[in-house]
């Protein structure tokens, strides 16, 4: 097994904050560069030490950063894209830039070399009963049955690989009928909204807090033949402008978000006003120890649990209202 490491820069009073991110998305292991924690050390040390190692010195002077290792594949990929998106919206929040430049750096390959570096890794994969994903430089048989939903790793999370999005699409075609109108709440590559439509949805809104993803996720859905009437994406927040949500509106007889408790959480006050009346939301990005918490945040804003699939430690549910 090959291994990329990661190295996302950070100050002293955001080491907490992006590891319990970090931790969220499933990552449990990293390596910790602090200044501060070395400036401590040496107004503090005792007289035991003769010297300080010249490498250890030089960390008196080195931006603070957390290193991680991603695995040389699919899922490795996809946990880069998670990575990303929690920087981004913590860059968001961050308007004093307390917690610093919150970007990464990946050892040995260029960022934008990534999705061709583990292109290999990505493979046509069933979903459910009626998808196949793909990327599209791989060939499915003529006589496939399954429906075609080709997604292509850029840099936007969702390609089908990762157990969340492949959790989000099973409970999607359980829970979307013929001619719904669909909201995907941080649509990334647009893969869920896109599949929605595939899978029968007539409509889909898609919105993201990056704009890179809106306009890939656009992309993604003509790539997929479905035509601009159909399918809106979006660059907006949803917690923080009130002017978003009226912009999304309501009505929508499915809403959908494949993101991370936290925000699930933050999110879980608005998803009832987008729905219409017995309207179903699925939701999933959540680690197994905090599904307690996300469930009954959303249970107290009055949806009723229906089901909830779980693939290793990551779990999805849906709900209806």
């Amino acid at each position: 097994m090959n291994w990329t490491a990661v190295k996302i820069y950070t100050t002293t009073e955001g080491i907490e904050l992006v590891t319990s991110k970090l931790m969220d998305i499933g990552i449990t292991g990293f390596v910790i560069e602090d200044k501060q924690d070395f400036e401590d050390f040496l107004n503090h040390k005792d007289g035991n030490w003769d010297y300080v190692d010249d490498d250890l010195m030089e960390l008196r002077e080195c931006e603070t950063n957390i290193t991680v290792y991603l695995t040389d594949d699919a899922d490795g990929a996809e946990q880069l894209m998670l990575i990303k998106n929690e920087l981004s919206a913590l860059s968001a929040e961050d308007t004093e830039n307390v917690y610093g430049r919150l970007c990464c750096e990946l050892s040995g390959i260029r960022e934008e070399d990534w999705a061709n570096n583990w292109k290999k890794y990505f493979k046509p994969i069933e979903i459910g009963d009626k998808l196949l994903v793909k990327p599209s430089w791989e060939q499915v048989s003529e006589n496939e049955t399954r429906k075609i939903l080709e997604i292509d790793p850029a840099t936007s999370f969702g390609t089908g690989q990762h157990n969340t999005t492949r959790l989000c699409l099973e409970l999607l075609e359980k829970n979307l009928s013929d001619g719904d109108k669909l909201l995907d709440l941080g649509c990334g590559s647009g893969i869920l909204s896109i599949g929605a439509i595939i899978l029968g949805a007539d409509s889909a809104y898609a919105i993201d807090i990056e704009e890179n993803a809106a306009v890939i996720a656009a992309e993604n859905a003509l790539k997929n033949n479905i035509s601009p009437d159909k399918y809106k994406a979006v660059c907006g927040n949803i917690i923080d402008s009130e002017s978003v949500r009226e912009d999304i509106g309501t009505g929508y007889d499915v809403v959908c978000a494949n993101i991370v408790a936290d925000v699930l959480i933050a999110m879980s006050p608005y998803f009832m006003s987008f729905l219409k009346k017995g309207g179903k939301l699925v939701v999933s990005g959540i680690i197994e120890k905090r599904r307690d918490e996300v469930v009954s945040t959303i249970e107290e804003k009055g949806f009723t649990l229906i089901e909830q699939k779980q693939l290793g430690d990551w779990i999805a549910c849906s709900f209806s209202c």
